[in-house]
C-alpha cells in the first residue's frame, strides 16, 4: 500500500492532487500546528487581472493551535463571487461550479472537513476512487518525531511506500524507513501547461483554474504526469 500525508489546503495546486493520486490511502494531517501566511486558507485563481489570490479567513487562527481545532469562516460569498465572475465563461463552468461552491458552502465549518469534502467531490467528478482519513482521528504517538509519526502511521494502515512531497529530501532519509519496512518515495512534478485563454500560461494555480478549462480525461492526464523518485 502507498500511503502519503499532508497538511491540508484549500483547492490547492495540481501537484497536490498527484500526491492524492500516487496513493492508495491519503492522510490529512490535520493534528500538527497551523501555519499562518501559508495555503491552508489561501490560493490563487486566474480572473482577467491576472492571477488573483482567493482567501478564507480563519477565525482565531494562530501557529499555537493545531489545524484541527480552526474552523474556515462562514463568510464565502465573495470568494464564491469571485470565482463565478471569473470562471463564468470557462468550458466547464456549469459542471464545476456547483461543486466548488458546495464544498466551500459545507455546514461542517473545520479546516480538514471542509479540505476533505473538496478532495472527494473532485475525485468522484473525475471518476476515481480516493481513500482519505484524518490523522487527528487516529491513534498513535504524537510526541514522536516527526519521522516516527510517519513510520508509525505507514505500519498503523500496513503501507510499505510512503509518497513524500519533493521539500521532504531535506528532512528525512530512505535508509530510516528502509529500516522500518518502508519504501520512501518522493513526488516530483512534470512540466503541466493547458489552455486557459490567455496568451501566457499561468502555472501553478488553484486546481479550480484547470478543472474550469479542461475535460476530466485531461485533467487526469496531468495529475499522471509527475515521477517517484
Amino acid at each position: 500500500m502507498k500511503l502519503a500525508v499532508m497538511q491540508p489546503y484549500l483547492f490547492p495546486y495540481i501537484g497536490y492532487f498527484q500526491l492524492i493520486y500516487a496513493t492508495d490511502l491519503f492522510m490529512i494531517y490535520d493534528d500538527v500546528a497551523y501555519i499562518k501566511q501559508g495555503y491552508v486558507n489561501r490560493n490563487s485563481i486566474l480572473s482577467a487581472n491576472g492571477a488573483t489570490r482567493l482567501t478564507i479567513p480563519v477565525p482565531g487562527a494562530s501557529s499555537n493551535k493545531l489545524i484541527s481545532a480552526l474552523e474556515f469562516s462562514v463568510d464565502v460569498e465573495k470568494v464564491i463571487k469571485t470565482i463565478s465572475q471569473s470562471y463564468s465563461k470557462a468550458p466547464y463552468f456549469d459542471d464545476v461550479f456547483p461543486m466548488i461552491r458546495g464544498a466551500l458552502e459545507l455546514k461542517d465549518r473545520t479546516i480538514a472537513t471542509v479540505c476533505q469534502k473538496s478532495y472527494e467531490e473532485i475525485f468522484s467528478y473525475l471518476g476515481l476512487e480516493k481513500q482519505f482519513k484524518k490523522t487527528s482521528e487516529l491513534e498513535y504517538d504524537r510526541s514522536a518525531s516527526a519521522r516516527d509519526r510517519l513510520i508509525a502511521l505507514c505500519h498503523q494502515f500496513d503501507a510499505d511506500c510512503y509518497i513524500n512531497a519533493p521539500g521532504g529530501r531535506k528532512l528525512y532519509a530512505k535508509q530510516d524507513f528502509v529500516e522500518k519496512g518502508i519504501d520512501l518515495k518522493f513526488i516530483d512534478s512534470l512540466q503541466v501547461v493547458y489552455s486557459q485563454g490567455v496568451d501566457k500560461f499561468v502555472p501553478n494555480l488553484s486546481i479550480i483554474d484547470m478543472l474550469m478549462n479542461c475535460p476530466p480525461s485531461q485533467v487526469i492526464e496531468h495529475m499522471e504526469r509527475y515521477e517517484l523518485g
